[in-house]
C-alpha cells in the first residue's frame, strides 16, 4: 500500500514538474491534512501554519524548473514546512506577544472574569513551553514524528538527516527529560 502511494506520488510530481496542474491539485490535496497535522505539532499558530504551508506549495509551484528529482516527496514537504514555519517564528520573534486589548481592559465583572480567564490561560501556556522547552528543538522534533505523526525511524532519520541510532538516542535522552520534569 505504502510503496503504490509513493509509486502514485513520484507519477504526480513528474506530471506536476512537466506542467500539469491538475497534479500539482491532486499532490496538494493528498498532503495537505498531513502538512497540517505535522504542523499543529511545532506551533499552536493555525494561522501562520496555514500561511507557511500556501506558501511552500507557491514555491514548489514557481520553483518547479529548478526542483529536479524528488526521491521522497512527503520528507520533501514536510521538511520544507518545518523550514518555513522556523523562519517565520524566529521573524516573529522579536514583534510582542502582547495585544493592545490586554494592556487597556475596559472595567466591569464581565470583562475582569474574561480577563482572568486568559491570563490563566496564558499562564498555563507559559508553563506548557517552558517544560518543552527544556528538551532540545531535535528532541521535540524526533518525539513528535514518532508518536504523533507515528512515523517510522527510517522516515526519522530521512526528515532529521540523522542515522538510525542516533535517532533511538536522541529519543530516549527526550523522554527521560521528560519523565524527569513530570515526575
Amino acid at each position: 500500500m505504502e510503496q503504490n502511494l509513493n509509486d502514485k506520488t513520484a507519477c504526480l510530481v513528474t506530471a506536476f514538474q512537466s506542467g500539469d496542474v491538475n497534479a500539482f491539485s491532486r499532490l496538494y490535496d493528498m498532503h495537505i491534512n498531513l502538512l497540517f497535522n505535522y504542523g499543529c505539532k511545532l506551533t499552536t499558530d493555525k494561522e501562520l501554519l496555514k500561511d507557511c504551508i500556501h506558501d511552500v506549495f507557491v514555491k514548489l509551484y514557481t520553483k518547479k524548473a529548478e526542483l529536479g528529482i524528488i526521491d521522497n516527496f512527503k520528507s520533501y514537504l514536510l521538511i520544507s514546512l518545518k523550514n518555513k514555519l522556523c523562519d517565520e517564528l524566529r521573524r516573529r520573534m522579536f514583534m510582542s506577544e502582547t495585544a493592545v486589548e490586554e494592556l487597556n481592559p475596559v472595567a466591569g465583572d464581565d470583562v475582569e472574569h474574561k480577563y482572568l480567564e486568559k491570563e490563566k490561560s496564558c499562564f498555563e501556556n507559559k508553563k506548557i513551553k517552558h517544560l518543552l522547552a527544556q528538551l532540545s528543538p531535535r528532541q521535540r522534533e524526533a518525539l513528535t514524528l514518532y508518536y504523533i505523526e507515528e512515523r517510522k525511524y527510517e522516515d526519522i532519520c530521512t526528515i532529521m538527516d540523522m542515522n538510525y541510532q542516533s535517532v533511538r538516542n536522541l529519543m530516549h535522552r527526550g523522554i527521560t527529560r521528560l519523565r524527569e520534569l513530570v515526575g
